[in-house]
């Protein structure tokens, strides 16, 4: 299951409020500026900061180069995007 499209609107990074990257199927947001994730669990997303794990650089290349493939969803949808 993924993620309440409504949802994926209004949500962004809790510590520096932009846009997320949604990878539906790690189930995971993930902040590239940050390169901060946060887990969804039970679809549920925990935007918690002190819950968020930071990712490596390789990790990094990997979730990027796969949204580079179009395999993420991206929150904060400008209006009528």
């Amino acid at each position: 299951m993924t993620l309440d499209p409504l949802l994926l609107e209004v949500l962004a990074c809790p510590e520096d409020k932009g846009p997320l990257m949604y990878f539906a199927d790690e189930e995971r947001l993930y902040n590239p500026r940050l390169r901060r994730s946060y887990a969804v669990r039970d679809d549920i997303p925990v935007m918690l900061i002190d819950e968020a794990t930071t990712v490596e650089d390789a990790e990094h290349d990997r979730l990027m180069a796969k949204a580079d493939t179009g395999g993420v969803e991206q929150t904060m949808s400008p209006a009528g995007g």
